[in-house]
């Protein structure tokens, strides 16, 4: 590892060879989020009820949303809710540092309210779209995992609206089963329609230095090291992750926050920010906004904008900056998914249709080298992400299961012994988020192989690893082999409790069955 320099001046002597053009805040779309109050949220609930009281009983149930981060079939049956009034900031509390977000809002509008108060989540997924309440109930992660864990270890309350159509409120201390077991439910639970969070302050700025490693082992064990001493070379790191485009070419990006102003890059411009990474050997220098750090990932929705051509220079000096951001691609994926044209391109050029490989996996640090090598030696993907995760302690743990999570049933399966049994992550260890959002072609694994071949390939080695991975895309498990994984027995029993009609599909069908 190189030696620090000081960084703000190797900063202001380097950055003109990231960026042509420097700015203090971009804001091309920040806005002004107001809350909107409780008047107006206990409005939005009695508009939910009404919708679901005209649903026929018996019959399913689904939210009537238009827009999804998820990158697996769903079914439009059953009857959509009304959650269109459910979208907003309803409270902030700037001395106790806390909210009180509707499930439906996005992140983006959430940071936007929460920046200014000097405020922001204790963890904000890269997308400006994902919801607070899609986070909590599905699986969110970023650079602040490292040290606050995931979306639903810092929420301190939530109103679930069951397939009882009942609001269930659960925190630690209240209806335990459902606060516990309500992350990674995927909505088979019901939906969270308010949620109240703790926050954290912030400054005005994010310092980075982006580290080259050129082997796997000596990624690791930087990771390993830096997630213990939340420090690098003596200097300390608020925020943790990083990209590996080859087994010897891997980066760390290490975030330091900072209240010295100074100019900052603005990848909205001529450079993607993941190539900004990239240098011989040592250490580079950036400085961004706090609001576009926390979105350096979504203006290029990570690297995948590059399959739109909004990479090439001369497309992206025509390209709307405002509309280089997640969404916008989400509605490219839509006209493609709906006319297949990234298959007919295929076909006209005499290749093969490709299979789509957008997945999350989790390993423990010890077997991040051993899946690398694996992925890298089995698909020419490139590069990878990735970000590392330890759990917090459980707010309240001291109070204890609830009655399903203590039953003979859910201990003899193993799940109640996680905090959060539907994605039994081990306490006290560190995990690696692995995300990989590409393609390979359909005959990668054979001519005769599988639908989704590669994918299930995946899901083996995973297995092998004694890993996880994210339910938001194409999963191939069998019944048997998912409920090793996602909790045992548990989500039959929650949704005993909470969803007795099966108003809403089981975890299992919505997941691997797309219902």
């Amino acid at each position: 590892m190189s030696g620090l320099v000081d960084p703000d001046s190797t900063f202001l002597k380097t950055i003109g060879k990231l960026s042509n053009s420097l700015s203090i805040g971009r804001g091309v779309d920040q806005k002004e989020v107001i809350p909107k109050g409780w008047n107006a949220h206990w409005e939005a609930i009695t508009k939910l009820k009404r919708s679901f009281d005209a649903i026929p009983a018996g019959e399913r149930v689904r939210l009537a949303k238009k827009t999804s981060n998820l990158f697996r079939g769903r079914s439009d049956a059953g009857h959509g809710l009304d959650v269109a009034a459910l979208g907003g900031v309803i409270a902030i509390d700037p001395v106790n540092a806390t909210a009180d977000v509707q499930g439906m809002c996005t992140y983006e509008d959430l940071v936007d309210a929460t920046l200014s108060y000097g405020l922001m989540p204790l963890v904000v997924p890269q997308l400006k779209t994902i919801t607070l309440g899609g986070a909590v109930t599905g699986m969110g992660v970023e650079s602040t995992s490292f040290r606050n864990g995931l979306p639903h270890e810092s929420v301190l309350e939530m109103d679930i609206f069951t397939g009882t159509g009942e609001i269930v409120t659960c925190s630690p201390t209240e209806n335990v089963d459902l606060y516990r077991g309500f992350p990674n439910s995927y909505g088979s639970l019901g939906y969270a329609v308010r949620l109240k969070i703790e926050l954290e302050p912030v400054q005005d700025y994010v310092q980075l230095r982006h580290v080259r490693f050129n082997d796997l082992e000596s990624l690791t064990k930087a990771i390993e090291e830096v997630a213990s001493s939340l420090e690098f070379d003596n200097q300390p790191v608020d925020y943790l992750d990083g990209v590996v485009f080859s087994p010897t070419e891997a980066y760390l990006v290490l975030g330091t926050q900072t209240s010295q102003p100074g100019p900052t890059s603005d990848y909205t411009r001529d450079l993607s920010y993941y190539r900004s990474l990239q240098h011989p050997e040592g250490i580079t220098y950036d400085r961004l906004t706090i609001r576009d750090y926390i979105w350096r990932w979504d203006t290029d929705w990570f690297w995948c904008s590059r399959a739109f051509g909004t990479q090439n220079p001369v497309v992206r000096k025509l390209w709307p900056r405002d509309l280089l951001r997640s969404s916008f691609y989400w509605k490219i994926i839509g006209w493609d998914r709906k006319y297949s044209i990234a298959d007919r391109l295929e076909e006209r050029k005499g290749r093969p249709a490709r299979e789509r490989v957008v997945q999350d996996v989790e390993v423990t640090i010890d077997k991040l080298p051993e899946f690398l090598k694996w992925f890298f030696e089995s698909s020419d993907i490139e590069p990878l992400w990735l970000c590392p995760i330890k759990l917090r302690e459980v707010p309240g743990s001291s109070v204890g299961a609830g009655e399903i999570l203590s039953s003979a049933e859910a201990i003899d399966s193993g799940a109640a012994e996680h905090p959060w049994p539907l994605y039994p992550l081990k306490k006290d260890v560190l995990w690696v988020n692995i995300g990989f959002w590409s393609s390979v072609p359909v005959d990668l694994m054979g001519s005769d192989a599988p639908e989704g071949a590669f994918n299930r390939e995946i899901e083996r080695v995973m297995a092998e690893l004694g890993g996880h991975k994210s339910l938001y895309s194409e999963a191939f498990y069998t019944r048997e082999d998912f409920e090793k994984l996602y909790g045992g027995t548990i989500p039959a029993l929650l949704k005993k409790q909470w969803d007795p009609h099966s108003r809403f599909p089981g975890l299992y069908e919505k997941t691997v069955k797309g219902a």
